[in-house]
């Protein structure tokens, strides 16, 4: 089978789920993702789940296009763009009968995928065990192992704590007080200093904890939960990792493409 007839079904489009996608669509696969009904991205400008809300969504030069039904694929390789469709329960895969199977929701359990859903499944990060639920499991811990692709055995436990940026981790995240309403009351990209007042949820205030730039916020309008992420704080300062896909993203990436020619070249 030549690779660019392999179709590639992404569960989930979130910034993880969009950089496979991004290098899976770039390395000429034909790819379709899936997403729920409302997407809570943080880092919005390179998630492609903006397309539930936009109708379009792109990521360093990729567009993805939200279409309502599966046999209106197609047409969209033509076009070089990537179809969207909202399917959180995957009922697309009768229809499609794709030939790799990716959750890339980082849910942290599996959510009922197995290995009888697709010719190869894989899954990123923990909650998976590859050669059990899924055929290969990708690592998306930080440190060496990053990206690895796993084929027995499950990926590291989920540590709860975010990555390290130039010295930070868990203040650079912003997380919700409460249940509600989430109003953000600034933009994406905006300058930041340490307490200042970034958004509210049910009228308690969301802060940030250091000096930066607003790298992830989720949409305003937005119904949370206590203690859900929110927001992200890079400390860089670099404006332009608001719109380029991460270190940490593009590595996971690479370790499914690898999973993918392990079996299909």
């Amino acid at each position: 089978m030549n690779l660019n007839q392999i179709l590639i079904v992404i569960r989930g489009a979130g910034e993880m789920a969009s950089a496979l996608a991004w290098r899976l669509h770039m390395a000429r696969f034909r790819v379709i993702m899936t997403e729920r009904e409302k997407p809570l991205a943080v880092r919005r400008r390179v998630s492609f789940c903006e397309a539930v809300w936009d109708g379009t969504a792109e990521v360093e030069g990729v567009v993805a296009r939200l279409i309502d039904k599966p046999d209106r694929v197609s047409p969209f390789y033509v076009e070089g763009e990537i179809p969207l469709l909202v399917d959180p329960n995957l009922t697309c895969l009768q229809a499609l009968k794709p030939e790799v199977l990716i959750d890339a929701t980082l849910s942290k359990h599996n959510l009922g995928i197995h290995r009888d859903m697709a010719p190869l499944v894989i899954a990123l990060g923990p909650g998976f065990s590859g050669g059990l639920d899924t055929d290969m499991v990708i690592e998306t811990n930080r440190g060496h192992n990053l990206g690895r692709v796993i084929t027995t055995g499950p990926a590291e436990p989920n540590t709860g704590v975010p990555g390290n940026i130039a010295g930070k981790t868990t203040s650079r995240v912003m997380r919700a007080p409460s249940d509600g309403e989430f109003i953000a009351l600034l933009e994406l990209g905006a300058k930041v200093t340490a307490w200042q007042k970034v958004a509210t949820v049910a009228g308690l205030s969301v802060e940030a904890k250091l000096d930066g730039v607003l790298r992830g916020l989720i949409r305003s309008g937005s119904v949370v939960t206590k203690g859900l992420k929110v927001g992200d704080v890079d400390p860089r300062g670099d404006f332009s990792y608001l719109t380029t896909i991460s270190d940490k993203a593009r590595a996971v990436a690479g370790g499914v493409l690898e999973g993918i020619l392990r079996v299909y070249n």
